[in-house]
Formats: structure tokens, sequence, C-alpha cells
């Protein structure tokens, strides 16, 4: 389901069905003769009413399982997780079987920190905080897993899934250090000043706060934690970081 139906059917050649979240009948007639629904919205000021929209648009429709890609993370005021937050205690109080999914930091993530690396010299609020990275290919895998895994009518689930360990920003500089063969090292700043930095460089304040409450969610180790739910589900263990950045190691390069 997409707002931009020529752009996906072109970019993805599959069936698409043109959704307005503003229409809750657009939802339920997309939705109808479907048995699941994977909720995977991109972080924006209207994800909480555009989530909640397809989950009720899901019970209207008779949907029979609802997959939410959410995040780990602490009860916290700060998006995206308070978004995240709202949304997953709607999906709790509807009568339809639910898995959410709460992966760590999406290694990904790194690539928006790419110019600063490029030049040898990042700066961030991290300090000494720890962060697990988790590569977005095993968050695939653990979705396509829950939406073909056989529900009861009750069941409410909820899968923490992670990478291998967690990494201080001093060990990811060092690791990027040795794939890059150059020296990268990383300046903490305060909170206030990084966003500050943010600013100065043009970003929206929507963006400035959202990247801040993640420098702040690496500081306090607040995605540090490590499970062995992907073990369990899939059998095999996680892709590591330093692979990621090995495969990745282009984007990282001074232009």
């Amino acid at each position: 389901m997409t707002r931009r139906p020529n752009e996906a059917r072109e970019l993805l050649g599959i069936e698409v069905a043109e959704i307005d979240f503003a229409n809750s009948k657009t939802i339920v007639d997309a939705l109808t003769g479907a048995d699941r629904l994977f909720i995977a919205h991109g972080t924006s000021p209207q994800q909480v009413a555009d989530e909640i929209a397809l989950i009720d648009g899901a019970v209207a429709a008779g949907i029979d399982h609802v997959v939410k890609l959410s995040t780990m993370g602490p009860a916290t005021r700060r998006n995206p997780i308070a978004w995240h937050m709202q949304i997953e205690a709607h999906l709790a109080r509807q009568s339809i079987p639910s898995t959410v999914i709460r992966p760590s930091a999406f290694a990904e993530m790194l690539l928006s920190f790419a110019s600063p690396i490029s030049t040898g010299t990042w700066n961030g609020a991290g300090e000494n905080g720890r962060v697990n990275f988790i590569d977005i290919r095993d968050v695939a895998e653990v979705a396509r897993i829950a939406l073909l895994e056989n529900v009861e009518p009750e069941s409410q689930r909820i899968y923490h899934i992670t990478g291998p360990r967690a990494w201080s920003m001093q060990e990811l500089v060092a690791e990027l250090s040795r794939v890059l063969e150059r020296s990268i090292t990383y300046s903490s700043r305060t909170l206030e000043e990084q966003r500050a930095a943010l600013l100065a460089r043009g970003l929206p304040p929507f963006v400035a706060d959202l990247l801040t409450g993640l420098e702040q969610f690496f500081r306090d180790s607040a995605l540090a934690e490590t499970t062995s739910t992907f073990e369990e589900l899939t059998g095999k263990p996680p892709r590591k970081l330093t692979d990621w950045l090995a495969e990745n190691v282009g984007a990282f390069r001074a232009a």
C-alpha cells in the first residue's frame, strides 16, 4: 500500500494499492482480501496518525495478523521512540493478533554520519555510551518469519532483535580507522552543542531534534542491549557490524 502507486509499481514490480490515510475507506478497501499486514512507516510527524489508521483499517477489514516494525528503547518523551510507544499501545488494545518487532539501531544509520567520518573527524554527543547495531537484512528476515507464523487468536508477541554485540564510539572509530586504513577520531559534544551544529548545517528543527534524541540514546546506552532472539528465530547468528562496514566502506571515503 502506498500514496504513490505509480512510483511503487515501477520500482518494485508488484501489485500495489493506493491509499489515503485521511480516508479510512481507501485503507479498508486496500486490505480487504488480505490476511496479514506488515507496517513499516517512515519517521515523520504523521507517523502516529497514519499507523493508527492502518491498524484500525486492518481490524475493519478482518486482517488475521498485524506485524509492526517498531524500535528498541526506553520509555521516553523523545521521538521517534515516543511515537512507537503510542502506536504499540493502540495496537495492543485491538482484538487482533499482533507481533511487534523491536530492533536495535540500524547499521545503515551510520550512513548519516558518512560525511564527517570521511573528513577524519566525527563530532557527536554519544560520549562513552554503547550501541548495538543490527543489519536491516536481519530485520527483514525476522519480519518474514513473523508474517508467516501461525498465531493464536489472542496472540501478542514482541521480538527484541539485535546485532551480536554493542559498540562504544571509540571502538567504532577504531574499526572505521581499520577498514578505511587511516585515522578517524571521535570528538564529544554536549547535546545542546550537537543540536546547534545540526541546525547550523541547515537541518530543520524537527530533524535536528530527532538526531539529537538519537545521540542521547547512544550516550545513555539505551540501545546497547544484546539478545539471542534473532538466532533463536533463524538458527544462525546475526550479521556482524564489521562485515557491514567492510561492505559499505566506500560510503565513508572522502569524495
